[in-house]
């Protein structure tokens, strides 16, 4: 990302660095372009995790999350890690897509903790995905003490598991070959 210049992307569209200004504006518009659209794929394959059973489906969201990351790792880089020129403040048409997003750990959450206040549950969710979130940057990454990229997905599911075990959800160890 801190690398790349409107001239790369000219270059790799083959049209004028001109043509890419009058498309995007600047180099930001460019890039919130490219966020949008990795924000609409990535809640496309998180809406289309099965949502019968929750502790499942928290399960199904943190793997097609960390499956998305896998394939798109640039365009995660991009979405989390982009500062606007001139310290202006990030879109909000951006932002709530971004929440939107991540409010699919809520529903479950809810449906798993249906006596906590909302406002308790929204916190858990959030927490939740940041835990996964991080979990996957830093091991896609293979930063630091970081867990190695092969054990991801193990290391995934026993989070989401013991998570949920110390909020006082009761989890079914899953069968061989479901996450």
């Amino acid at each position: 990302m801190r690398s790349l210049k409107v001239r790369d992307v000219a270059e790799a569209a083959d049209c004028s660095i001109g043509s890419v200004y009058n498309e995007f504006g600047d180099f930001d518009g460019l890039i919130l372009t490219v966020n949008r659209e990795t924000v609409q794929a990535l809640t496309a394959r998180l809406v289309a995790v099965p949502a019968e059973d929750p502790v499942r489906q928290l399960h199904g969201l943190a793997e097609a999350y960390l499956t998305f990351a896998a394939d798109h790792a640039n365009l995660l880089r991009s979405l989390f890690e982009h500062r606007m020129e001139d310290d202006r403040p990030f879109p909000e048409d951006i932002l709530k897509m971004v929440m939107q997003a991540f409010a699919l750990m809520h529903e479950p959450m809810v449906r798993l903790l249906p006596d906590r206040k909302p406002e308790e549950v929204a916190l858990l969710a959030r927490m939740m995905f940041s835990a996964v979130h991080g979990i996957i940057s830093l091991g896609l990454e293979e930063r630091m003490v970081a867990v190695p990229p092969e054990k991801l997905r193990q290391q995934l599911a026993q989070f989401v598991d013991t998570h949920l075990a110390g909020l006082g959800i009761a989890v079914d160890k899953p069968r061989d070959g479901e996450v």
